[in-house]
């Protein structure tokens, strides 16, 4: 038996058991912590674990560490994913049991961005004061504008504008800009901040950074600043704000680099504990974009967090057509 055919007979071993589809059809949706796999399955971590490990072995799935959490995800390519999707693309929509595992999904989701929704909204006023906390702002605004450049930009959109301090920064240089949040407290005191800085042509509005709701090619420089750390599913928000930028403009990302402070997922609601280069090349490349040079900006002190500046681009030639 050749080694390719040796590969189908694992992953048909693997996939072939109800409980560890479960787990793909799970996966599928967004990447997991064991332990919200265990909630979700109503099974113990250690059988859970079992599971995983053989899904793991046959190349259906990805293990992969952030700080003291362990998180999975299906496999990126490959035939382990092409035969993944194959398989669950023959499932029956109306199946009961996926149904069910789906719907036990939307609630640890709910239970997730509760918490996030309570987290900021008691710290709203406080955000900037929190952000200081991790690295200089003049040092990290100073990189941030050096890495966009000195404009003028025909529209400017900051997904996950929270405070409005990338919107502050960066309208100046704008003709419009968009601020879309879904934290209303956090749009309040946005927009106090844009108004106090005679920004008039910056508009807020509540939206979603997984589904924008916005054209496509409608910007020409998107901005993430610190959110990505706090998502379930930071690849697809890199996609849906790559999905944004036209033709010739730039996506800049800021958030921290790999690090271990665990303590911020329970006092700061972070859901990674960073982000690592490699992870952010290959979202950047699977959207289309070209990755420039990142820039690392380190803290004094020990304990301090890395922020990290990602920058790409758009090919100017490529033609996308608006949705």
């Amino acid at each position: 038996m050749s080694q390719s055919s040796r590969q189908v007979v694992e992953m048909l071993r693997a996939a072939g058991e109800p409980t560890r589809f479960r787990i793909l059809a799970l996966l599928a949706r967004e990447e997991l912590a064991v332990a919200e796999l265990t909630r979700v399955l109503d099974q113990s971590q250690p059988r859970v674990s079992r599971h995983l490990k053989l899904l793991i072995a046959a190349g259906l799935v990805e293990r992969f560490p952030d700080g003291a959490w362990v998180f999975y995800r299906l496999a990126t390519h490959g035939a382990p994913r092409a035969f993944i999707d194959e398989i669950l693309a023959l499932t029956d929509g109306g199946d009961v049991g996926i149904a069910r595992d789906a719907a036990c999904l939307e609630a640890v989701r709910g239970e997730r961005s509760k918490a996030a929704a309570d987290y900021f909204a008691q710290n709203a006023a406080h955000w900037d004061e929190l952000r200081s906390l991790y690295v200089s702002e003049a040092d990290v605004e100073a990189a941030i504008l050096a890495a966009v450049g000195p404009g003028p930009f025909r529209r400017v959109i900051d997904l996950g504008t929270g405070a409005g301090r990338m919107l502050s920064l960066l309208g100046p240089a704008a003709q419009s800009a968009l601020g879309l949040d879904l934290s209303q407290q956090m749009l309040n005191i946005a927009r106090r901040a844009t108004s106090d800085a005679g920004l008039d042509h910056c508009e807020l509005r509540h939206g979603d950074i997984f589904a924008t709701q916005l054209p496509t090619a409608c910007a020409d420089l998107v901005v993430v600043h610190q959110v990505l750390h706090y998502l379930a599913d930071p690849a697809a928000a890199v996609a849906e704000a790559a999905r944004l930028v036209a033709p010739g403009g730039r996506l800049l990302i800021v958030d921290f680099a790999p690090h271990g402070l665990e303590f911020l997922r329970e006092a700061h609601q972070h859901r990674r504990l960073g982000l690592s280069d490699a992870e952010m090349d290959r979202w950047l490349a699977a959207a289309g974009l070209c990755p420039v040079e990142p820039i690392s900006l380190t803290p004094v002190g020990e304990k301090g967090l890395t922020v990290k500046i990602w920058t790409a681009q758009a090919n100017a030639a490529e033609q996308r057509s608006a949705a």
